[in-house]
């Protein structure tokens, strides 16, 4: 684990949406979480070792845990390998250009707090459009609603939180790249697919945006798609 010390990036992100898209109490948040990942080892075959990204959702737990229980239960036999978690979204409040870093070493949920990679923010604030942005942290849930199930299935880990604005999706491709790493690295692409659809059309459409992904034309993809298509492209890329 990194031990560095950075100096631009200090103090702790205190849970902005806990009580609202999830519980704020840790017993009930630890029961939801359980019985997600419960749930979804009924349906999900276990791997020999974790892949190198999942694509989880961000809505209220209500609506979005089963299905981020079927995402994260590919990471259980990552337990003790996985060492870092770079965990990408996109901007739903706050509106900017490029990226946004937030100042905080750690990110605090009601299940406790999870240390950032200083050094790998470090690395990443040299790259074109981004830039250390508090505001687009505040009222943010889409990368939030991600830490209580990354505490609950890993040891010992940091995260590198960034959120994205308005930006060009091969600048994303080349953050991760930064942040590629090895087998202790993974990525959390944070994004809901299409919103306010009947059942039908959503299927529909998100049966479209899966194929998209799958074949890997991520270029077509657009926000009526999904809300966080710039940190898939940039995967893709």
């Amino acid at each position: 684990m990194n031990t560095s010390i950075s100096t631009r990036f200090q103090g702790v992100k205190r849970a902005e949406v806990a009580g609202l898209f999830y519980p704020e109490d840790a017993g009930t948040l630890s029961r939801i979480v359980d019985l997600a990942l419960s749930e979804a080892r009924e349906r999900v075959s276990p791997s020999p070792s974790p892949p190198k990204a999942i694509f989880s959702p961000h809505a209220g737990y209500p609506y979005s845990a089963p299905v981020a229980g079927s995402a994260y239960a590919h990471l259980e036999s990552g337990r003790n390998k996985l060492q870092r978690v770079i965990v990408i979204g996109p901007a739903h409040r706050f509106g900017f250009r490029g990226m946004a870093l937030c100042s905080a070493e750690e990110f605090e949920t009601p299940l406790g707090r999870i240390p950032a990679d200083t050094s790998a923010l470090e690395r990443v604030l040299d790259l074109p459009s981004v830039q250390v942005l508090n505001q687009a942290y505040q009222r943010e849930h889409s990368l939030e609603t991600q830490f209580p199930f990354l505490q609950t299935l890993l040891c010992d880990f940091q995260v590198v939180p960034i959120i994205v604005g308005q930006c060009d999706p091969v600048f994303v491709a080349q953050v991760l790249d930064a942040l590629w790493g090895g087998p202790e690295t993974c990525f959390v692409i944070s994004s809901d697919l299409s919103h306010f659809l009947t059942d039908t059309d959503a299927r529909r459409m998100d049966s479209q945006t899966s194929n998209l992904i799958e074949t890997g034309r991520g270029d077509q993809l657009t926000s009526r798609h999904a809300c966080g298509f710039l940190p898939i492209q940039g995967l893709l890329q």
